[in-house]
């Protein structure tokens, strides 16, 4: 199931390689968080969203 959205996605993978590449630049181990923005980006899945019940994937289509 999918609960992350195109724009949502594009921000969470550029904070995610920004993290990464400023991690790598000044020598910290910090840097790897940004493994978690860039992992929920290219699985289009967030395990906080499904808690909260937050969607930001658009409606292709409405059942009634």
């Amino acid at each position: 199931m999918q609960n992350v959205g195109g724009i949502d996605r594009a921000v969470r993978g550029v904070v995610g390689v920004g993290a990464l590449a400023f991690g790598y630049f000044y020598g910290s181990y910090w840097g790897l968080l940004g493994l978690i923005p860039l992992t929920t980006a290219i699985f289009q899945f967030c395990p906080a969203y499904s808690i909260f019940k937050i969607n930001s994937c658009q409606n292709r289509k409405l059942k009634t």
